[in-house]
């Protein structure tokens, strides 16, 4: 039975919980030193720059901030992080375009992609499964869509691993 009463049970239930609710401090300077691809290659004329617009960038790195938990990831809250960016990343340059000259060309980049399974042309075919890689982690959304979300939800089955208890 809770008593509702008794101080000593305050704050029992979230602790035991393994539930954090910390804030990450993660920047786009840690985010190009570890994941170097999402950058221009910089010269003494001009530095690199990210290869999605800046707002875009420290949007996802507010929602990984949010979203990873320095509290619950503990040394591998920065790799973590870090994935989580360049997950979204990914699948923002998936559809990224300078500029489209109509609504159908707009809405082209947008367009679905899935797996390719089968393709042939003349002696050359192309088949891919990837059941063996994705099965562990089929209802995490579309963290399966990159190597960096697979990664980070492999990780994350890790981290979420620790035992709760609520009262």
């Amino acid at each position: 039975m809770y008593f509702w009463g008794k101080p000593q049970f305050y704050g029992v239930k979230a602790q035991a919980s393994n539930i954090g609710h910390g804030v990450g401090n993660y920047t786009a300077e840690m985010f190009q030193e570890d994941f170097p691809q999402f950058f221009s290659r910089g010269t003494d004329e001009a530095p690199a720059a990210p290869l999605l617009p800046a707002t875009i960038l420290e949007e996802f790195i507010r929602q990984a901030n949010a979203a990873i938990q320095p509290d619950k990831w503990l040394d591998g809250w920065r790799y973590a992080c870090g994935l989580y960016v360049a997950h979204n990343a990914t699948l923002y340059l998936r559809t990224y375009s300078d500029g489209s000259d109509t609504p159908g060309q707009a809405a082209a980049s947008g367009a679905l992609v899935g797996v390719v399974r089968s393709a042939q042309l003349g002696d050359s075919s192309v088949t891919y499964d990837t059941s063996a890689v994705t099965a562990a982690t089929e209802n995490w959304g579309d963290l399966n869509s990159t190597q960096y979300g697979q990664l980070l939800a492999s990780r994350a089955r890790l981290a979420g691993m620790g035992g709760t208890y609520v009262i």
